[in-house]
């Protein structure tokens, strides 16, 4: 460094030197020449004049980041009017003066006071003047000039970025771009090599190359491969000063991704696969999964499965896991162990989305070879057939066979079957089966005209393992035979006028049968052989399965014949041939002349003419109403009024009083009259009992008054002997209530059971034998020695 200044000192002194000698020919047109200007002066009016300016300078130039001891000088300002003698004076304004340059006033060196950065600033704009120190005048206008910053290479390179991201489709050519960076230098670019970048590759290679000019990055291996690598870091290095020794660099990174293209087919990793499967997995079961491996990923990596050929193909189905990319074997039909026990299926893998520039390569797809074996398993019988229909006659006769059904074991071992009927179906029970070969047989006879069809379900049951079993629907058809006789079709009310003709039709009557004739019906109607010729009706057979009723005489008569009773023979054509005989009635009527009818009633010839059949029943109805008016009035009439059991209160004799609370002894004079207790007098009145009729054999005893006894109860004890002693108590059990306890009683119990009268040695053991309801019972009337002691 100190080398450069010493060149510096002496580059500045050879300029200045001819500077100083040289006048600068690059001063401006207003500097440059000598002017004359006659003029008058403000003080004396003299003539001025313009005298050539003696500047030795225009521009100055200094070198950036000066790091020596003493400051830099730039210049010197020098004066043709500064004779050395000191009387001028140099000032120094414009950018950074006074800071960053200083100037000797005396005698015009200019010096640099601080390290400059031409990256902050490259051009310095300053003015000088040359000021005579004793009039403080200008001696010469003020000058302008430039102090210019050389630059220094004292920036490296930077990269717009830190670190870049990229990506390339993988086999690509070599020279395909994949990204460009760009690195600046803040050095100027217009002065030597400073700015001037060059690129170059310090990690990638040989993967990859930068153009040194440009900064794009490019491919330099062909067909790499992402299935191999599929990242790369790539270090790119920018240096200035055209990349010479002693420039400044800088680098970046950059990341490459090899994105992937379908550059590879499947492959199976096994060249077959071995599944079972029981013969009995339903259609659309899961057996195993297979998987041709693709080293691609994404929609490359997409495989479709498919059954290219085997003897399986009709039996299985493959279909593809779009999430796991697997094929998924599954049963497609019916499995049959005693049929076929293995199955070869060749299983093909295609790409779905092959890249045709790769198509050289070979076929995108790969095959492989599935065998699956069926297992045995027990089976369920199998019916001969999916169902069965069985037609029988209605006349078949009970324990006769109507039918047969027939299932067999599957497997191999061909095991015994049992039949059974599924009783739910048959609830009447009219059908069995034998168990041991699968008739069918009637157990109550039939008829076809109730139920015509039969709908019953046979179980075949194997009898070694009663879990396999099978069912299968019967459909019986009851076959009709001719078992009913026809008969008319409605009940049919036939009437014929007095003034009827001979000859004339008064009633078609039809009929209908229960059979059903696979010909249909046909009816036959004819008179009884005893009526063959009916002097008074004839019956005439439309061969349509209708009859006409005609009259055969002129006239008939109410008066002497009301109804006629004409039996006819219906008969059907069916074998064997059935028959009946309906009675038609027909009464004779009263008509007008147009023959319609007006009355029927024989009584009604005894009627008057004006009395028509509303006014009847009118007065038929008044009649009743006034009968049960006369059975009500009596009804009351006769009912008599019963006197009650008890006239009042006052009469407490047999009186239940019920409490249903605590009372409060014998303060509580509520329930009952405690006066009549304490007034024996009131007692004494002869009253006849309510309860029972009197007789005229007993006589009502009256007891001796009680006027001198108070005590109440003693008073009781009397009434309880009266009460046990009198005949004409009643003979059922009467319980007296007597609600009066008197201060410190010793009465026992006033129930007349316990009374002397009372048989106190009856037996009650007898209780003890009536079970446990009595037992209770038992032990109060069977314990009485116990109490007694």
């Amino acid at each position: 460094m100190r080398t450069h200044s010493f060149l510096t000192v002496l580059l500045w002194s050879s300029v200045f030197y001819v500077v100083h000698m040289t006048p600068s020919q690059k001063r401006t047109n207003k500097h440059s020449h000598s002017e004359r200007i006659t003029g008058l002066s403000e003080n004396d009016g003299k003539t001025l004049h313009r005298t050539k300016r003696g500047w030795m300078w225009n521009q100055f130039f200094l070198l950036e980041e000066y790091t020596g001891p003493d400051t830099q000088y730039v210049g010197k300002l020098h004066t043709d009017q500064d004779k050395g003698d000191g009387n001028l004076k140099y000032i120094l304004t414009g950018d950074g003066a006074g800071s960053l340059f200083i100037i000797d006033e005396n005698t015009g060196d200019i010096h640099a006071a601080k390290k400059l950065d031409r990256e902050e600033k490259s051009l310095y704009v300053l003015r000088a003047k040359a000021i005579d120190r004793k009039t403080g005048r200008q001696v010469e206008p003020e000058s302008e000039f430039i102090i210019k910053i050389h630059d220094i290479n004292d920036n490296e390179p930077k990269f717009t970025k830190d670190m870049y991201t990229a990506s390339i489709p993988e086999m690509s050519g070599v020279g395909t771009s994949v990204i460009q960076v760009t690195a600046t230098d803040a050095d100027d670019a217009n002065y030597g090599n400073s700015a001037k970048v060059v690129y170059s590759i310090l990690q990638g290679q040989p993967y990859f190359s930068v153009d040194p000019e440009t900064g794009i990055i490019k491919t330099a291996l062909p067909d790499m491969s992402r299935e191999n690598r599929e990242q790369y870091q790539v270090v790119i290095q920018a240096k200035d000063m055209g990349g010479q020794m002693g420039g400044l660099s800088g680098t970046t990174t950059v990341n490459i991704t090899l994105t992937d293209v379908n550059d590879n087919p499947p492959r199976f990793p096994q060249s077959s696969y071995q599944f079972s499967s029981p013969e009995s997995a339903p259609p659309g079961t899961p057996l195993g999964r297979i998987k041709a491996n693709d080293p691609d990923v994404g929609e490359n990596a997409e495989i479709e499965y498919s059954i290219s050929n085997g003897d399986g193909s009709d039996m299985f189905d493959i279909i593809t896991d779009k999430d796991t990319q697997e094929g998924i074997i599954t049963v497609k039909k019916h499995l049959d162990f005693e049929n076929k026990v293995l199955y070869t299926l060749r299983v093909e893998a295609t790409n779905t989305h092959p890249d045709p520039r790769f198509l050289q390569l070979g076929p995108f797809k790969d095959t492989t070879l599935v065998k699956i074996s069926v297992e045995d398993i027990d089976e369920p019988p199998v019916f001969s057939r999916p169902w069965y229909l069985i037609e029988v006659d209605e006349d078949a006769k009970e324990g006769s066979i109507i039918g047969q059904v027939v299932a067999q074991d599957p497997d191999i071992a061909k095991n015994a079957i049992k039949y059974s009927v599924d009783r739910h179906t048959d609830l009447d029970r009219i059908f069995n089966i034998y168990s041991g070969n699968g008739s069918l047989f009637l157990s109550k006879p039939l008829d076809r005209e109730e139920t015509p069809w039969h709908n019953i379900t046979v179980i075949a049951t194997e009898i070694n393992n009663p879990k396999q079993s099978s069912q299968i629907p019967v459909f019986i058809r009851i076959l009709d035979i001719n078992d009913h006789a026809p008969e008319f079709a409605n009940y049919y009310e036939t009437f014929v006028c007095e003034n009827a003709k001979a000859g004339q039709l008064i009633q078609t009557v039809s009929a209908i049968d229960k059979d059903q004739p696979p010909r249909g019906h046909k009816f036959f109607f004819e008179l009884v052989p005893e009526f063959a010729v009916h002097p008074n009706f004839s019956v005439v057979d439309n061969k349509d399965n209708t009859a006409g009723i005609m009259t055969r005489r002129n006239g008939y008569s109410r008066s002497k014949t009301s109804t006629y009773l004409l039996p006819i023979i219906i008969f059907d054509n069916d074998y064997p041939i059935q028959s009946s005989t309906g009675t038609l009635t027909i009464r004779v009527c009263a008509c007008d002349s147009r023959g319609n009818m007006q009355s029927c009633s024989a009584e009604a010839l005894l009627l008057p003419a004006g009395l028509s059949t509303g006014a009847l029943v009118a007065i038929l109805l008044c009649i009743i109403i006034l009968l049960v008016l006369v059975v009500l009035f009596t009804a009351l009439k006769r009912q008599r009024k019963k006197e009650p059991l008890i006239i009042s209160k006052d009469d407490v004799r047999d009186n239940i009083v019920t409490y249903n609370d605590e009372g409060g002894g014998e303060e509580d004079t509520q329930a009952f009259d405690i006066g009549t207790l304490r007034n024996p007098e009131a007692r004494e009145e002869s009253k006849m009992r309510r309860d029972v009729i009197p007789e005229t054999i007993f006589q009502i005893r009256r007891t001796a008054p009680l006027w001198e006894n108070i005590d109440v109860q003693d008073f009781i004890h009397r009434r309880l002997k009266e009460n046990d002693l009198d005949p004409a108590a009643p003979p059922y059990d009467s319980l007296a209530t007597y609600a009066y306890e008197g201060n410190d009683s010793i009465a026992n119990s006033l129930s007349s059971l316990e009374s002397l009268t009372t048989e106190g040695n009856q037996d009650y053991d007898y209780l003890s034998d009536w079970g446990p309801r009595f037992k209770k019972l038992a032990d109060m009337y069977g314990g009485e020695d116990s109490d007694r002691d």
